[in-house]
């Protein structure tokens, strides 16, 4: 059973019927009645995608993400998908991985699916090369495109995004002022919040006049054994008492390394999470940590999709401010100084 078995059936055009399934006033009563009834007796679904061909949309939004088992991304996906259906919206999810042929393949996908725009979430989809970022605004060109904690420029495309600099500047600030004097930053890669993230922890360090030797960067992709391993080694190397890190995950490992190395936390080794995922609430002690507001990014970047497909004037990029939780892995006096932190705690809109 199709349309035009239904038109058949009901002796009028399929420009009738589908008007009826899509609520068009166009129609008198006694007619929309018949053909609901046919409907009904018919058990007939309406195929979504002719449907969408008639209306001019599919009210369906693809989300693309790297690894949906990752999750600070399985999280941002479920609150995409809640707040897109709220609006009316379904949602084609694509797990890309992070190789970039694969990545521009299942983009061009969703295109072909005929959605009305799709959402890019994870900054590592901004690459550093700009040719790179290319299939991304040729997509744009067709339909909106949404970044979610990325930033790239380009006409039909809009971000939505935490001040990572910001953040990790004021962390390391924080603990330099509160006497860390010895501080390491561990991250995993160099995507556009990675660089954002390690350029905020140098600057901040150089700021207040520390020497190369008195601060460290280093990258460790491994799991939470591996990052525990990681630390060991280093540490023969160099020490330090305090470890700033770009994800939760990295800071138990951090806090792992701590106890086997039989180091107080946090009077010997400050540990300082990102991400403030619900594993920083399942150690002990609990994970100091920092908020970059994944739900209003989500909230955030869900508006300015609606809004691109309303064609409304909306802002290319909305910049939200992370927020320091302090909890076990930190004393108190850096605790204290969050009272700084609470005039920051303003999202911001850019043109």
């Amino acid at each position: 059973m199709n349309i035009y078995d239904i038109s058949r059936r009901a002796g009028v055009s399929i420009a009738t019927v589908s008007r009826v399934l899509n609520g068009s006033g166009k129609v008198s009563a006694a007619t929309r009645q018949k053909i609901l009834a046919i409907i009904e007796e018919t058990g007939y679904t309406p195929n979504a995608f002719a449907r969408g061909l008639g209306l001019n949309t599919m009210h369906t939004v693809g989300i693309l993400c790297a690894d949906s088992s990752d999750s600070f991304l399985a999280t941002a996906i479920y609150l995409l998908e809640q707040g897109l259906r709220s609006h009316g919206y379904d949602s084609l999810l694509c797990c890309t991985g992070y190789d970039h042929q694969v990545r521009q393949k299942y983009l061009d996908l969703l295109i072909s699916k005929r959605v009305d725009g799709v959402i890019l979430v994870g900054s590592n989809y901004v690459e550093a090369k700009p040719e790179l970022n290319q299939y991304i605004l040729d997509a744009a060109r067709e339909i909106p495109v949404v970044l979610v904690n990325g930033y790239l420029e380009g006409p039909q495309v809009y971000c939505a995004l935490c001040d990572d600099y910001e953040a990790l500047h004021l962390a390391a600030t924080r603990f330099l002022t509160q006497g860390r004097k010895r501080l390491l930053y561990l991250y995993r890669s160099l995507s556009y919040s990675g660089r954002r993230k390690l350029a905020g922890f140098t600057d901040a360090c150089q700021d207040l006049g520390l020497s190369q030797e008195q601060f460290h960067s280093a990258c460790c992709n491994g799991s939470i054994y591996e990052t525990r391993d990681y630390l060991k080694a280093l540490w023969e190397q160099r020490t330090f008492d305090a470890i700033l890190t770009s994800d939760d995950e990295m800071a138990i490992g951090a806090l792992k390394f701590a106890r086997a190395q039989g180091l107080s936390v946090p009077k010997d080794l400050s540990i300082l999470g990102y991400n403030n995922s619900k594993l920083g609430l399942c150690c002990d002690p609990e994970l100091s940590t920092i908020d970059n507001q994944l739900a209003f990014s989500c909230t955030s970047a869900i508006s300015l999709l609606v809004k691109a497909l309303a064609k409304e004037l909306v802002p290319a990029r909305t910049i939200l401010s992370a927020q320091i939780l302090p909890r076990g892995t930190t004393d108190s006096a850096f605790a204290q100084a969050g009272e700084t932190n609470k005039e920051y705690a303003k999202g911001e809109c850019m043109p």
